[in-house]
């Protein structure tokens, strides 16, 4: 894997561009990882994944512990990994633990021997060497060292041996690691600013490729994430790429974005769809027709609308007008609406589209203002664009 950064703004905020391997098409880098359930996203079949943007959609995140419930290591790697597995050869995967849907850090059970993690097998403690076990036989071109992940209200003791352990654990993983891969070391610390230091420092020190930031989405205030971010990244080389998992709202990938973060994980995607609901907000943050919003316009906050509304029952429009992605080019939100009342699992596959696609988008529009050297300009307008589509709302409600 190469990584290189292009741009620069607003100090820290940054982009750049990943290589992977043999993949033909580089990443601009911010960018998003797409969920998936092993190794495909949740809705989207693998003959659908072409009209999603390209090369901006050829990086999906994977949970190793998923594999556990189904085929062995043993076969997967007889199959020639995942890759070869899923029939994916122009794609990126990522595997990290955590996938913040199903599997989970469960911290009171983790001990010195390993992670623990509730899983749809129930709750499993994966040590290291279990877990390169499974990243041999994958052979995914990103992984992240196993964790010890801890919510924000632990103790300083229980910070301490968390960072104690993803260290040693992330010198097991480097041992144990096969020819092969990128290595993203884990960095976790709670909310706890010295220990985040710490554990920077240490996995710093060592012969990664990257970086995994650990522990966020876990009961940490939106106020103090920023300071923990800068923290991180304030001792991280620039020359390596940063991936983390728990920040998925736009308001918190632009955080993450201005405290020089590269790569992020996308649940929000899926739970948006997995509750019928379809981004339409502006990608620059500044909706043109606010002053058009009607007492008429129920199932929306002018960010998202809900497609169940009944509002939607005979709308024959897409869901954005100009969008060019699949669903809106082919379908309405009547038809869509209807699929949803009738149970039909078309309604998450389209919804998943548009709203991949959209989310895309606003990956690509925050990289432009990188680029252009406007990104805090970007960032303030975009959070007070949300701030007042969401107060509208409010008011018509």
């Amino acid at each position: 894997m190469k990584f290189a950064v292009k741009a620069w703004s607003n100090g820290s905020a940054r982009a750049g561009v990943v290589q992977l391997g043999n993949f033909p098409h580089p990443i601009e880098t911010p960018c998003l990882l797409l969920s998936t359930r092993k190794g495909l996203p949740f809705f989207i079949s693998p003959d659908l994944l072409p009209s999603l943007p390209s090369p901006d959609s050829h990086l999906l995140q994977v949970c190793p512990l998923h594999f556990l419930e189904g085929l062995s290591p043993k076969t997967i790697s007889n199959s020639g990994g995942l890759h070869q597995m899923l029939g994916l050869h122009d794609y990126g995967l990522a595997a990290v633990t955590r996938d913040s849907i199903q599997c989970l850090p469960e911290y009171n059970s983790t001990n010195k021997v390993g992670a623990s993690f509730e899983t749809p097998c129930g709750r499993l403690l994966i040590k290291p060497v279990e877990y390169m076990e499974l990243i041999s036989s994958m052979r995914p071109n990103i992984w992240a060292t196993l964790a010890d992940e801890v919510p924000t209200w632990v103790s300083d003791k229980r910070n301490r041996t968390s960072v104690d352990r993803t260290v040693r654990w992330l010198d097991d993983c480097i041992a144990l690691s096969p020819a092969g891969g990128a290595v993203f070391g884990a960095i976790v610390g709670g909310s706890n600013v010295e220990e985040r230091r710490r554990c920077a420092q240490e996995v710093a020190k060592r012969n990664v490729s990257g970086y995994w930031i650990g522990g966020f989405g876990l009961g940490e205030s939106r106020d103090e994430r920023p300071a923990l971010l800068n923290t991180i990244t304030d001792i991280l080389p620039e020359e390596k790429p940063r991936l983390i998992c728990g920040l998925g709202l736009p308001e918190e990938v632009l955080q993450g974005v201005a405290s020089g973060i590269d790569l992020f994980d996308s649940v929000y995607i899926y739970h948006l769809t997995l509750g019928g609901f379809a981004l339409t907000f502006p990608l620059n943050g500044v909706d043109e027709n606010e002053s058009n919003f009607q007492l008429s316009d129920i199932g929306s906050d002018r960010t998202k609308i809900n497609l169940r509304a009944t509002v939607y029952r005979k709308d024959t429009s897409p869901i954005v007008e100009g969008c060019c992605c699949y669903t809106c080019q082919n379908h309405t939100k009547a038809y869509i609406n209807h699929l949803l009342n009738v149970h039909e699992m078309l309604a998450q596959t389209l919804i998943e589209i548009h709203n991949t696609h959209h989310y895309l988008g606003f990956f690509r529009a925050i990289r432009e203002a990188i680029k252009s050297g406007n990104f805090e300009q970007f960032h303030r307008q975009f959070i007070e664009g949300r701030r007042n589509c969401v107060a509208v709302a409010a008011v018509h409600a």
